[in-house]
């Protein structure tokens, strides 16, 4: 089978596509025939060892996948042979088979093909854990989402309009904002380029304001990070709740003061600790969410699809803000 390599940590250029033996599973695991493999910006700091994992040299990155369980490993009971399902598998996706663990494979609806399928688990399962579990966001609620264009982004966005919220969608160009309205946003801002100095900073925070109305944002989901996070937290309602869910932009220092004066949290939001911790409570949320999915109330937005030899192309792709929605790598 053909796999998508790291074979030493380095930019996406330095990716390899090689011929390599079919994954066998182990006791409990399942090995999957890959249709579609989700990219993600883990996906970005794993090959360059800037993430919590580090798989051993050498590794294929991707995350999540999508296809047909073609081998169970013993024990296996919860799926089948042909069954059509969504695998986390933390690395090893970029490839024609992947190995996972079975307790982490989970069937998808008639509705929904492989590459949606590829593209849902990790953004919705990360954004209905933060807005549901660690912001615990309420109908008629204002959420702010910075980097809303982006896979987790848009997920919040769609998740919260379902949860009955007002969504603020802000994103660094026009047609990203527009592309967030056209999903359900209520209103957008367009935000500058990182860096920002203190003016640029200060002006973000005012804009923010006016476009927040009211007391400002009650939950504010920040998958940005950078000096981005400063003027988005000065937006926060009383006793608003700050999620802090990823860092493209660099990782912020926040003055503390700020939550004093806010009467509010920064809460932190880490989706795969929370699945290996509370194991139950994940596969209700999943549940959830594929009920949401099986009644039309949520659809992954795939802007892009690039085959295996392709995926330099959509990794630097992500690396440099270019994604809007979700891209996903096919073996077909």
């Amino acid at each position: 089978m053909k796999a998508v390599l790291c074979k030493q940590y380095g930019p996406p250029d330095s990716l390899v596509l090689e011929d390599v033996p079919s994954p066998k599973p182990d006791a409990g695991q399942v090995v999957i025939s890959v249709k579609a493999a989700g990219v993600n910006f883990p996906d970005v700091l794993i090959i360059q060892n800037k993430y919590q994992f580090r798989p051993p040299l050498p590794f294929s990155p991707g995350g999540e996948v999508a296809g047909i369980v073609k081998e169970l490993g013993a024990g296996v009971t919860n799926v089948k042979v042909g069954d059509r399902v969504i695998g986390s598998v933390g690395w090893g996706g970029f490839a024609e088979e992947a190995v996972a663990p079975a307790a982490r494979c989970i069937p998808f609806p008639s509705n929904m093909d492989f590459v949606e399928a590829s593209a849902f688990v990790m953004t919705y399962g990360t954004s209905h854990h933060a807005l549901k579990d660690r912001a615990h966001l309420k109908a008629g609620e204002t959420l702010l989402v910075l980097g809303a264009a982006g896979g987790v982004g848009l997920a919040a966005v769609e998740i919260a309009k379902v949860m009955g919220a007002r969504v603020v969608a802000a994103a660094s160009t026009q047609e990203k904002v527009d592309f967030c309205m056209k999903r359900g946003a209520d209103a957008g801002i367009v935000y500058p380029e990182n860096p920002l100095d203190r003016d640029a900073q200060k002006k973000l925070s005012e804009d923010l304001k006016k476009v927040l109305g009211g007391d400002g944002a009650n939950v504010i989901y920040d998958g940005v990070g950078g000096d981005y996070a400063e003027p988005a937290l000065r937006s926060i309602a009383w006793e608003g709740r700050y999620l802090v869910v990823g860092f493209p932009a660099g990782i912020p220092s926040i003055p503390l003061n700020l939550t004093l004066l806010k009467g509010c949290q920064i809460v932190g939001v880490f989706w795969g600790a929370f699945t290996a911790r509370e194991p139950k409570r994940n596969q209700e949320n999943l549940a959830e969410l594929m009920r949401w999915v099986k009644e039309e109330k949520l659809k992954p937005t795939v802007s892009k699809t690039y085959p295996l030899a392709r995926a330099a192309d959509a990794l630097n792709d992500m690396a440099a803000r270019k994604v809007m929605g979700k891209v996903v790598l096919v073996t077909g």
